[in-house]
């Protein structure tokens, strides 16, 4: 919940914006000041004050204690210019959260935490455990001190500028081991721990046994991403409990999904008891990994018979692979969500010319694989190679990625081995769309008139079908110096079904600062005039030119004709 205080008309203003805009998030705090402060402070897991910094400064003093528990602060002032992050920048999410307050109340975002001033991302912002020197790794980040990342466990982490050697470590590992002087521990969550338990087994032996199984392998429990279990056992309270004391989800599987694994260690017990010869290896087993703890049961002082089974595999970190979409070329048509892939990928994948669109936006240490045209194929299993190694990857393509770009050919390699995530773009047909008009109102298609992957004679039945279909068609590479003659024999299997004064749009770099567009006639477009970084538009046969601009109506027919 975030706690919302302000002291002003001007200032109760922007909080009544934000409590508009969030509010299922935020909770206005009224009355005195100092008291809304105090009360918001202990009850809120962030806080944004519309006060001056210094007056926020006196009132928080005596009121911090740890920076990992207390709540995000963020400031915004009188005139609603600044959002400035002021206390718990990571550990709070102040930092986040001020960017949020600036986007919805059109204030700057003054964030002064050392590594996203360098643009880095933070130690303790890595969505894993970690334990320390996090101030001393960082700073010597910072100063561009080598720093080396030793990976024991492969896991897809965000760039970084670590080098193979150094004085500081970045160590990335589920062992239970202790951190050096200058050195930060990532714990991964690698380890799923499977469990079996008796009807009424206490949590204590159950969470007993998962620790000292844990402790005997030198695993450390902070690396425990998941407990799982039978269907039958999904209520039973000691594994429950014992999953909410780990904090980690609790995960079941049928009798039959257990029996189909195999394991090193069946037994006839719970065969009997719930249908499979195994339960807590072949519920660890079940995703897949390296069994490191066979099953083993818990002991009891009195004597009497165990109640409890655990096992403990490693699992491989999955490789995470973002198809990117740049759009068509204007950084404003750069979709937020694709400059956070940019800024999460730890290797970036793309064709050269792309790259230097966006290469302002990579963060350090991102290791750029570029190369240039009629590579795509390369590309592609470039980008899912490097995902198969346990790395966050983008693959990057012009407009929407999934249009005449990477995604296809990506996917084609990629298997279910790795993530994959589909990042939108705004895609050419609808960036010339936009300039044009709305020549898209009615059913469009686009059709590429490249024949290097597709045979002519496919090309041609696709638009033959558009054109007696009555189809607004959008042609994509539509003219190179090699290829001068698809584009009029095209144009000329959609007159044999339009008028000659039909509109035409043409749009060369749509959103780039060489934009150059004009309207024309079926009958007048001269082929000649278009390259590959152009996109033409053929209307159907409801489309008009309305004030030069192009226009399809929503229906079939036009309520009235246009004057």
């Amino acid at each position: 919940m975030i706690g919302l205080i302000s002291a002003t008309a001007a200032g109760a203003a922007a909080r009544d914006r934000l409590a508009a805009a969030w509010p299922d998030r935020t909770r206005v705090y009224e009355g005195p000041v100092g008291e809304a402060v105090r009360a918001a402070f202990a009850e809120c897991e962030q806080v944004v004050c519309f006060l001056a910094t210094g007056a926020v400064v006196r009132l928080l003093a005596p009121l911090l204690g740890d920076k990992a528990a207390d709540p995000g602060v963020v400031c915004v002032d009188e005139g609603g210019r600044f959002a400035v992050s002021l206390v718990g920048g990571h550990g709070g999410g102040a930092n986040e959260l001020a960017r949020e307050v600036g986007d919805l109340l059109g204030a700057e975002p003054v964030v002064t935490t050392a590594t996203d001033a360098a643009g880095l991302p933070g130690l303790d912002t890595l969505g894993l455990p970690y334990e320390g020197s996090v101030a001393v790794v960082s700073r010597a980040l910072l100063d561009g001190e080598p720093v080396a990342l030793e990976a024991e466990v492969a896991w897809p982490l965000p760039p970084l500028p670590l080098a193979a050697e150094g004085r500081y470590t970045v160590r990335l590992t589920d062992r239970a081991v202790a951190p050096g002087e200058r050195e930060v521990l990532l714990r991964p969550p690698s380890l799923v721990v499977g469990v079996g338990a008796s009807k009424g087994a206490p949590e204590a032996e159950v969470l007993g046994l998962i620790e000292e199984a844990l402790a005997e392998a030198g695993l450390s429990p902070k690396s425990v991403a998941l407990l799982a279990t039978v269907d039958a056992k999904a209520g039973e309270p000691g594994i429950v409990a014992a999953a909410e004391r780990l904090g980690v989800p609790l995960v079941t599987y049928s009798a039959e999904e257990l029996a189909g694994v195999a394991v090193p260690n069946p037994s006839d017990a719970p065969l009997a008891a719930v249908g499979t010869p195994s339960v807590a290896e072949a519920a660890a087993l079940a995703q897949g990994g390296e069994l490191v703890v066979p099953k083993r049961k818990s002991e009891r002082a009195d004597g009497r018979p165990a109640m409890a089974t655990c096992a403990v595999v490693r699992r491989p970190g999955r490789g995470r692979l973002a198809v990117v979409g740049l759009g068509p070329g204007a950084r404003d048509l750069l979709t937020p969500r694709a400059a956070a892939e940019l800024r999460r990928a730890s290797v970036l994948v793309g064709l050269d010319q792309y790259v230097e669109q966006i290469r302002d936006l990579l963060r350090p240490g991102t290791r750029v694989l570029e190369s240039g045209l009629g590579a795509e194929e390369e590309r592609a299993r470039t980008a899912v190679a490097e995902a198969r190694k346990g790395h966050a990857v983008a693959l990057i393509g012009s407009g929407d990625a999934g249009v005449y770009a990477m995604a296809s050919p990506a996917l084609a390699e990629a298997s279910d081995d790795i993530d994959v995530v589909g990042v939108p773009g705004v895609t050419a047909a609808l960036a010339a769309g936009a300039i044009l008009g709305a020549p898209l109102g009615h059913d469009h298609v686009s059709i590429s008139l490249s024949d290097l992957h597709t045979p002519w004679e496919v090309i041609e039945r696709r638009v033959r079908a558009a054109a007696e279909a009555d189809l607004v068609v959008t042609f994509y590479n539509p003219r190179s110096r090699g290829r001068d003659w698809q584009l009029p024999k095209a144009l000329g299997i959609l007159a044999e079904h339009r008028t000659p004064a039909t509109p035409v749009g043409v749009v060369r770099n749509a959103s780039r600062p060489d934009e150059s567009s004009r309207v024309t006639t079926l009958a007048a477009l001269d082929p000649a005039t278009v390259d590959m970084m152009t996109v033409v538009t053929v209307g159907n046969t409801a489309t008009r030119d309305i004030a030069g601009r192009m226009v399809t109506p929503r229906g079939y027919r036009w309520q009235e004709e246009p004057k």
